[in-house]
């Protein structure tokens, strides 16, 4: 009896087991839970004309005004692409008793525009649409900003610098480096 018990137990846990793997192995190329459902924590808005060196004005879009602390080290700037009065900025960060204290400040003013390296050239446009070169093999078709990370397609990245002429993205394979094209302003 104990034997028949020992068995029908084993061969019921071989069967889970079996089939969470067959699940698995057809849903692999679907995308996660975890992705279709991720929140996205950013605050968007336009840098108001109380900004400073350590404090951030933000208009929502939804017409409050925000006040964030900016505590930038010396090794990483809070803020890619500079704080202008009346650029589209996209903010993350955090409460805490003093106030709100932003962990990412992103201008996306900035950041669009037609940005060039050796092997990639794409020009990110309001609404979220990249347009490329199609030859490329896996061209970028569409962009956002997804808690303080750039996502192009399906890539997501951080960015590591953003200057009038200049882009870093980066990401587990990498810093990818950028160029603002100068044909964009013709």
């Amino acid at each position: 009896m104990k034997n028949i018990l020992s068995f029908l137990l084993v061969a019921i846990i071989m069967g889970l087991v079996g089939c969470t793997n067959k699940k698995a192995g057809n849903t692999a190329n679907m995308p996660t839970l975890s992705e279709e459902t991720e929140a996205d924590s950013t605050v968007y808005g336009k840098c108001g004309e109380g900004s400073a060196m350590h404090t951030l004005e933000l208009i929502t879009d939804k017409g409050d005004t925000l006040v964030y602390a900016i505590n930038d080290d010396d090794s990483c700037s809070v803020v890619k692409g500079g704080l202008f009065a009346g650029d589209r900025l996209a903010v993350t960060g955090y409460k805490q008793e003093e106030g709100l204290v932003a962990t990412q400040v992103i201008n996306i003013t900035s950041l669009l525009g037609k940005w060039v390296s050796l092997d990639k050239t794409f020009d990110l446009q309001e609404g979220g649409v990249v347009v490329s070169n199609v030859k490329e093999p896996k061209p970028y078709t569409e962009w956002k900003i997804q808690n303080g990370h750039l996502v192009l397609s399906s890539d997501t990245f951080d960015i590591y610098n953003l200057g009038p002429d200049s882009l870093y993205l980066e990401n587990a394979k990498g810093i990818y480096g950028y160029k603002r094209s100068v044909e964009n302003n013709k």
